[in-house]
């Protein structure tokens, strides 16, 4: 039984058809969800603080805001 490496080391990726497609369209999405998420920040850091306020969020949590971490605290019930 002859098998060079190459016949039973196979990554995964080449045994889909259509798998390196469906890989650089995930990079793509990744970095153009990176230069969305900055663009996001770079305009929130431009707003001056009365603005931030007016939408709820202070300078400190621009990014957290940006990337979804952030939850706003509950307003006080009377």
């Amino acid at each position: 039984m002859s098998a060079t490496i190459s016949t039973f080391v196979r990554p995964a990726l080449t045994n889909r058809p259509g798998a390196l497609s469906h890989l650089l369209g995930a990079a793509y999405d990744a970095i153009a969800g990176y230069f969305a998420r900055r663009a996001a920040i770079a305009s929130l850091r431009e707003a001056d603080d009365h603005a931030l306020l007016d939408i709820g969020l202070e300078r400190s949590q621009i990014e957290a805001a940006v990337d979804g971490s952030f939850t706003p605290p509950e307003p006080a019930r009377i």
